[in-house]
């Protein structure tokens, strides 16, 4: 099952990295604007949505696509120099050029603009991570398909992931079907081997992955936790669904993100999740909420009924609930 999706998924994940690795090594000032909500947002964006949006569209016209981009922003006059610069970057590429031009480009971002429901549709966020990517770090292109509530489907592409000493000139995906293991391809060398979580049963040894940005969660909760297990590794820093590779890989343990002291009633967007979740998953990790439970998808455009996110290896992940539940028990 899912043959299609991964083959078009994969290909518009890979189109829209060359796009947006293109953007990132000439990256200025001028190349980023600010939303009605304060957010950073970056030619990328919108660019990265428009060709994945057009070559879903053209593959699969009746599913919905739920990206967090549209073009109400863009379409102003006082942003005419960042659609100028989005349409330098796409008549720079011939292969780019062939699925989204000018014409095209605001019809095309909207096309992001579905709604999520019950069956089936795509969920997008064409750059996980803004701001790791305008500081020339971490950042994921990251798509996934839902079917009644549950992730199916997920690839992240992760243009700067590095596994170990390894890394590829072109990026890597990370990518999986329910039920038949995650996976990563280095494009540069086009291999692709079966991936797998960390075996580590001392937690001690294990390792935290963490945002960069503090507002993201509750770090105080998070070092009690560490010192509780008397953990013994610096925290790896990093935006974006990266942190999901990251587990998936081996190169870490455990990534929480509890809700802020100061927004507690804040509920995660599924584009944020959904793609890293399942390639969790699939590689032999578990996911829930920080209370354990199921992340549930089929509440619209935010994980409505769970709090927080908890991703870790099987050997930890009971034990880490239960300090969750005495430090932060549930209202």
């Amino acid at each position: 099952m899912f043959e299609k999706e991964l083959e078009i998924g994969k290909k518009a994940v890979i189109k829209a990295m060359r796009l947006t690795r293109m953007v990132q090594q000439d990256l200025s000032s001028q190349d980023s604007m600010t939303k009605a909500d304060r957010s950073p947002v970056t030619i990328a964006d919108f660019a990265s949505q428009g060709i994945i949006c057009r070559i879903l569209k053209d593959a699969f016209p009746q599913l919905p696509i739920v990206g967090e981009e549209d073009s109400a922003e863009l379409q102003k006059p006082e942003n005419k120099k960042i659609l100028e610069r989005i349409l330098h970057y796409i008549n720079k590429d011939k292969k780019i050029k062939e699925i989204l031009t000018g014409d095209n480009l605001f019809a095309s971002i909207d096309l992001g603009n579905g709604e999520a429901n019950d069956k089936v549709f795509w969920t997008l966020d064409p750059i996980d991570g803004t701001k790791g990517f305008l500081r020339g770090e971490q950042y994921a292109v990251a798509l996934a398909s839902i079917v009644d509530g549950k992730v199916q489907l997920g690839i992240l592409g992760c243009p700067n992931l590095e596994i170990g000493n390894n890394k590829s000139a072109y990026g890597y995906l990370v990518y999986a079907v329910r039920g038949e293991g995650a996976y990563l391809l280095n494009i540069e060398k086009n291999e692709t081997e079966q991936i797998g979580v960390s075996t580590l049963s001392d937690p001690t040894k294990m390792r935290f992955v963490q945002s960069y940005e503090s507002a993201h969660g509750n770090l105080d909760l998070q070092v009690k936790i560490a010192r509780l297990l008397k953990m013994e590794q610096e925290p790896a820093q990093m935006d974006s669904q990266v942190k999901y590779g990251f587990v998936s890989t081996g190169n870490a343990e455990i990534y929480l993100r509890i809700p802020n002291p100061k927004t507690p009633d804040y509920k995660e967007k599924i584009w944020d999740h959904a793609a890293g979740s399942i390639i969790v998953e699939e590689a032999g990790g578990e996911v829930s909420d920080i209370y354990g439970r199921e992340l549930d998808f089929s509440t619209g455009k935010t994980l409505a009924n769970n709090t927080g996110i908890f991703v870790s290896i099987p050997s930890v992940h009971k034990k880490i609930l239960e300090i969750i539940e005495n430090l932060a028990p549930r209202g």
